[in-house]
């Protein structure tokens, strides 16, 4: 491409610090380093965890950054050393990279990875090609997709098939495989099962959908917004319990209705109270808990006794996913109709917009933003 070996000035969403409206910003994206790949974003949606680190998050020193890491995109152009990547594909950026090498990376049984953890403990402007009026912009999650252009290393990037909308796809970055693959792979929910899933935003919408298609005779949606019951009626929920409406703890609610607790619990909130009441929530002997949501704030707590009868909690991130294998499937899956993304998506919007997507997603009145650098 033309732009190949130059700077590129393009537009961003820059968030200068925390809890502060994203400005729009023309930024400076240098070209590719040796390994690494230059995208052209061309959708990125909105999650939780980008509003979690812009609200919540207690580190300062991470910002300015730019957020996003839902994102699809073009390669642009590579840099030496790069043979999986050529200008033109389709690709999705991965927040959990891929070394291939080390012992993580060669164990079927997680999605961690020496390299990903090494690059956490650093500070992202070491790696970070894009700049706003001189000075380093962090890449968030070492993303970065709320940029018209980001570069990225290749061990954190992952080619698609070519027939994939990017404006669909690109759900598939985060919350869609994380709902989705804690269902399938970490709770590993079975047939003629009964699942609880606590939190209907889009990665609870998916985990009930995960649910279903590892074929859950019974799935109770727990959301305290009685308005996303029938969108959860689409992913394949058959029961809504709202705890407002109850006078007893959840648990109880759930134990009642299921005479003495569900197969599976996915809590995809990130709220530690929550945690607990899924927990408990489970039938002991076999019931089996997985922590989706995410939060560093606080401990979670709950008496011994809930897992010495048998009961196991565990979590995920990504949904147990390896980026590299697991996306390509799953666009495949939605090509083939076998998962849904359309239906994920409650608003369009450009990026000149996000403070809005911002304050929708806030107030609990989208599921997905998807957003474009200009409109379609």
């Amino acid at each position: 491409m033309a732009t190949a070996g130059k700077v590129i000035k393009c537009k961003a969403a820059v968030a200068w610090e925390s809890s502060k409206p994203l400005v729009i910003e023309e930024i400076e994206v240098a070209p590719p380093q040796a390994n690494e790949v230059r995208i052209k974003i061309v959708a990125t949606s909105l999650c939780h965890s980008d509003l979690y680190f812009l609200y919540e998050s207690l580190d300062k020193s991470l910002f300015p950054t730019i957020l996003g890491h839902e994102g699809a995109g073009i390669v642009e152009s590579v840099g030496l050393g790069v043979t999986e990547f050529q200008p033109g594909d389709k690709v999705i950026p991965l927040f959990l990279l891929q070394c291939g090498e080390c012992r993580f990376c060669k164990s079927p049984k997680t999605n961690r990875c020496e390299e990903a953890m090494k690059r956490h403990a650093q500070k992202s402007t070491e790696h970070s090609r894009l700049t706003c009026k001189g000075q380093k912009l962090q890449q968030f999650m070492g993303t970065g997709t709320f940029s018209e252009y980001t570069v990225m290393n290749q061990m954190a990037v992952v080619k698609i098939d070519p027939a994939a909308p990017l404006d669909k796809v690109c759900l598939l970055g985060c919350g869609v495989c994380t709902g989705y693959g804690a269902a399938v792979n970490t709770a590993k929910v079975e047939p003629g099962s009964t699942c609880a899933v606590f939190g209907l935003g889009a990665v609870g919408l998916a985990a009930v959908m995960g649910c279903k298609a590892a074929g859950a005779k019974r799935i109770i949606a727990v959301d305290i917004n009685p308005d996303k019951f029938e969108k959860a009626k689409v992913f394949g929920a058959t029961d809504f319990v709202n705890p407002k409406d109850h006078n007893k703890p959840i648990s109880q609610v759930l134990m009642e209705m299921t005479g003495g607790g569900v197969d599976y619990s996915l809590e995809c909130i990130g709220n530690v109270e929550c945690m607990r009441s899924a927990l408990e929530s489970c039938v002991a002997g076999w019931g089996v808990s997985v922590i989706v949501g995410w939060t560093d704030l606080h401990d979670v707590a709950t008496r011994p006794i809930n897992l010495m009868l048998g009961r196991t909690w565990t979590g995920c991130l990504f949904g147990g996913f390896k980026g590299k294998g697991g996306i390509p499937r799953m666009v495949k899956a939605y090509l083939d109709k076998k998962v849904m993304l359309d239906e994920f998506i409650t608003h369009n919007m450009t990026v000149d917009q996000v403070n809005d997507a911002i304050e929708l997603l806030k107030n609990g009145k989208s599921i997905r933003t998807v957003m474009r650098f200009s409109p379609q």
